[in-house]
């Protein structure tokens, strides 16, 4: 994989937010007197527009969602974002590859400006090129990330023959194949089941991952930990 820009998704992807997501969300829906729906099945919201996926849940409507909303970024801002974990060797390839003069930008379908604070707050702004968001909570189109990733390739007048997305989710491999691009799925995020089967590669670890877009040399003088990886919001 001959790689030149390298654009990644961040929850599950970059940083483990170590139930902080999903606890916030299971809060505020208790708090706006809704029944938990339960850990597993809040899983499966993130990735996309809290927007999108709150509406999935039994008893979120047009009246109340904004104010659960509200309740989860408060309480996410507050205490979520400084229970976020970056994962092991995520800073360290993030250096290795703007050695190797890969463009690196964070592709996320969070509000851009809660994506800024996170990245700033993980320390992981300053090894970054771009950081591309939705513009609001509603998302430019729903669920999908292709407007996203376009963003990206258009601003910065990237190849994407030689372009790759990284994420755990079937919304990053999925932007990328609308846009020409290569993708890699990583199995350490919130993955459901084999919603990643159709990535052009699946990595384990970061040590698989830095091999994929750095070469084996490259990603050895690394000295990434072969076996430890944390495990999503779990």
């Amino acid at each position: 994989m001959s790689v030149t820009s390298a654009l990644f998704d961040l929850d599950g992807t970059l940083v483990d937010p170590a139930g902080a997501i999903t606890s916030g969300i299971r809060h505020a829906l208790v708090a706006h007197g809704l029944a938990d729906p339960g850990e597993s099945r809040v899983e499966a919201l993130v990735g996309p527009p809290l927007q999108v996926g709150l509406r999935t849940i039994e008893g979120v409507t047009d009246t109340n969602i904004d104010q659960i909303i509200a309740t989860y970024r408060t309480r996410y801002e507050e205490a979520g974002m400084d229970e976020s974990k970056v994962y092991p060797g995520i800073i360290e390839l993030l250096q290795a590859l703007r050695r190797a003069n890969i463009y690196v930008a964070v592709t996320t379908a969070k509000p851009v400006n809660i994506a800024r604070l996170l990245l700033d707050r993980k320390g992981l702004t300053e090894h970054l090129d771009a950081i591309h968001g939705n513009d609001g909570e509603h998302g430019a189109m729903g669920s999908s990330k292709t407007h996203i990733v376009a963003a990206a390739l258009k601003d910065a007048e990237l190849d994407a023959s030689s372009s790759v997305v990284i994420g755990d989710r079937y919304y990053d491999v999925d932007a990328a194949r609308e846009n020409s691009v290569s993708s890699v799925g990583v199995a350490w995020g919130f993955a459901q089941g084999d919603e990643l089967s159709h990535a052009d590669l699946l990595v384990n670890t970061t040590q698989q991952l830095a091999v994929a877009l750095l070469g084996k040399q490259a990603a050895k003088s690394l000295e990434l930990e072969p076996n430890v990886m944390q495990e999503g919001a779990k």
